[in-house]
């Protein structure tokens, strides 16, 4: 049955017009994302099954197209359309969190800040805060997805940004994807490469923390730096 058949307070954009954002379901906000279902199946149905598979917003980024082909009606699109919503979400959190310019005091403190945008990725992703001489937070950069393997490059660019900013110190992050946060040999040689260029520009890496599923490893706390 079509949406525009359905009852007013029923469908999803009059609901939302009425009642807000705030009150709709995960899979009413991406049925209006998508905008329109396929033949047979409506916007919200088309939603229901996306969310079924994927089961939060956050596992359907960072994903290879052939992960929504079995989704009859959905095409380049509206794959476009739901992964541009979700990066705004994630700016959207970042920019809040840039507004407070948080004290940076422990692992936690990082940790907090960036394991929703983090988890749960399918691809190692660096990031790196930007920290003044009180350790308040200056900007959050993201860098090239990549690997340890392509440590030059990244040290280069995240010194760049830190410069840029005119940062006193910073936190390298990034992320497994396997899930288990467990330091391997590329990155320990990583760490090294990263505090020994902060000495010579004189920008203090204060920690350098991997992600892995809710999880998290710390060099700083385990006495690695």
């Amino acid at each position: 049955m079509a949406i525009k058949s359905w009852p007013e307070s029923d469908r999803p954009r009059e609901k939302l017009f009425k009642s807000g954002e705030h009150s709709l379901s995960h899979t009413e906000l991406l049925a209006i994302i998508l905008g329109s279902g396929a033949k047979g199946q409506s916007a919200v149905e088309l939603a229901r099954k996306i969310l079924l598979k994927f089961g939060i917003f956050s596992s359907m980024s960072h994903t290879d197209i052939r992960q929504w082909k079995e989704f009859k009606g959905l095409g380049l699109a509206k794959i476009a359309q739901i992964k541009a919503a979700l990066e705004i979400g994630r700016r959207f959190g970042e920019e809040k969190i840039r507004e407070r310019r948080p004290r940076i005091e422990s692992s936690r403190d990082a940790a907090d800040i960036l394991m929703p945008r983090m988890r749960g990725l399918k691809k190692e992703v660096f990031k790196a805060l930007l920290l003044n001489s009180q350790n308040r937070l200056i900007e959050i950069v993201e860098l090239e997805e990549g690997t340890v393997n392509q440590a030059h490059p990244i040290i280069r660019e995240v010194f760049q940004k830190a410069l840029e900013h005119f940062a006193a110190s910073l936190i390298c992050l990034h992320n497994h994807p396997s899930g288990d946060p467990q330091p391997s040999r590329e990155d320990k040689e990583f760490t090294r490469r990263l505090l020994a260029a902060g000495k010579i520009l004189e920008v203090k890496v204060l920690d350098h923390l991997i992600f892995g599923k809710n999880t998290y490893f710390s060099f700083l706390d385990k006495g690695l730096l």
